[in-house]
């Protein structure tokens, strides 16, 4: 159950004072890069209950009026249309969305980086439509030896033959629509070409997990383990902070094994170092604004669960090889962690069982489970979601809140006009048709008005709902989950 363990104004607070202090460490201009998204972390949420999605950009907004970002995006991913997973759209396409969204919320987006160019035709021809629409843009190049011939790296044979990007402000966010982008490459290219222009600059880094003040086996953190499987992130205590400090700090391997180079690159830049570990490159100052700990433990032994099962359906759909899923079984081993740990999935599958037929659980915040079964009308996530409501706002459960004078002809109308089908009404649909009974009824009113008291609800489906089922749940806040099977045994599930 939902319980607040994580101060989001403490460490909207915290984290742009630190920043400003490292801004001050080096002089006139510091490169920050953001690792994670800048804006709808739904993970730190889950895992940090109290954390706003947007807290990383409310912060940033304390420092708009010396922050500039400049987005890199890798050229090779533009030729080979990668696809972001979680929102469907590639990255070319999401580089012009975060622009977009920086800019709304009046945040001054300086550039955009072409890294690794070769002359692809397709960063090209993406480089053309962002000058088209007035944006400066600039190209990095592949060096031979990256990363371990330092020497070549640190000169105008490497970082020397990328292009300068021109900044204005003493707050330069480098970031990206996801990772293999360069954002690290693109900040240590711009201290290289600020040395020879006598600019002292600096370089740090903003990942928010693994939270390096937490134990290495906190749940946090292996919720992190958890969410990043695909990519085979580990963490690990960081050896050279151990060896700098005497004390156990925790980092993820790609950071710890990338430093010793790091390192030599600004040793070649600055004459030193001025940093001993790979901790002391991070400003994130998360760990500090847990207040219960318990509560922020429970969120992400929640969240490792989701994470396996998420795993299990993209294994099922044929997106991975199954070691993503082996891989967060051994996490949840470490954890003792097993599907009991989310009661809702026990509730969901035993409706499946008496009813033969697919069945949906959802936990309330008070711990009551609503669930919901398939019927001629309603699929089983829609029917858990009126019942859920139900609970939520005290309507006996004898009730009727959409009635059948409505169901029915939305039900028709989707079969016989529209060519599905399925007549069973989806999540979304049921919502609108909610509302429209809203307009007289008072229980449907009551209903609706209900509708935040669902977020943050553990929620489970025992088979692989649609893409837009899912996506209605998440918009509702509800944190759902599927079991690995489809509900035919058909190829082709749309």
């Amino acid at each position: 159950m939902y319980r607040v363990g994580f101060d989001n104004d403490k460490y909207i607070r915290t984290q742009s004072g630190h920043i400003h202090e490292r801004i001050s460490q080096f002089g006139s201009k510091l490169y920050l890069e953001f690792g994670g998204k800048l804006f709808d972390d739904y993970h730190a949420s889950r895992v940090l209950p109290g954390f706003e999605p947007d807290s990383k950009i409310r912060m940033l907004l304390q420092l708009s009026a010396e922050a500039e970002i400049v987005i890199a995006i890798n050229a090779t991913d533009i030729e080979k249309n990668k696809v972001r997973g979680d929102l469907g759209i590639t990255y070319d396409q999401d580089v012009l969305r975060l622009i977009d969204a920086f800019r709304g919320f009046g945040l001054y987006v300086g550039s955009v980086v072409l890294t690794r160019y070769e002359g692809q035709s397709a960063a090209l021809a993406f480089q053309k439509l962002l000058e088209m629409r007035g944006l400066k843009v600039y190209r990095h190049y592949s060096i031979p030896g990256y990363p371990t011939d330092v020497k070549k790296i640190v000169s105008d044979e490497g970082y020397g033959k990328n292009d300068y990007i021109e900044t204005t402000r003493s707050l330069v966010v480098v970031t990206a629509p996801g990772p293999g982008s360069g954002k690290m490459a693109v900040c240590l290219s711009q201290l290289y070409h600020d040395n020879k222009r006598g600019i002292r600059s600096g370089y740090a880094k903003f990942e928010t997990f693994p939270i390096w003040n937490l134990p290495l086996e906190h749940p946090v953190n292996l919720a992190y383990e958890a969410a990043t499987a695909d990519l085979s992130d580990v963490n690990m205590v960081d050896p050279f902070h151990l060896a700098a400090y005497g004390k156990v700090t925790v980092n993820y391997n790609r950071d710890v094994e990338i430093f010793p180079v790091v390192r030599a690159m600004l040793e070649h830049i600055y004459g030193t170092c001025p940093y001993q570990s790979p901790t002391d490159m991070g400003v994130n100052m998360a760990g500090f604004c847990i207040f219960d700990d318990a509560a922020v433990q429970e969120a992400a032994r929640d969240e490792i669960v989701r994470r396996y099962y998420q795993a299990l359906c993209s294994y099922r759909k044929g997106d991975n090889d199954g070691s993503e899923a082996e891989q967060i079984k051994m996490i949840m081993a470490n954890a003792h962690l097993d599907e009991t740990q989310r009661p809702v999935i026990a509730a969901a599958l035993a409706l499946a069982e008496e009813t033969a037929e697919p069945a949906a659980a959802i936990q309330l915040s008070n711990g009551e489970i609503a669930t919901g079964k398939t019927s001629k009308l309603l699929g089983a996530a829609s029917a858990a979601l009126l019942n859920a409501l139900k609970k939520a706002a005290g309507i006996p459960k004898e009730i009727d809140l959409i009635s059948p004078e409505v169901l029915e002809p939305v039900s028709t109308l989707k079969i016989e006009r529209l060519g599905n089908r399925n007549p069973r009404l989806h999540p979304d649909e049921v919502l609108i048709a909610l509302s429209i009974c809203a307009a007289k009824e008072e229980p449907a009113r009551r209903a609706l008005e209900s509708l935040p008291k669902l977020r943050h609800c553990e929620a489970h489906s025992s088979v692989i709902m649609s893409n837009n089922d899912l996506a209605t749940m998440k918009k509702l806040g509800i944190q759902m989950t599927c079991e690995p099977r489809y509900q035919t045994k058909k190829l082709y599930h749309g």
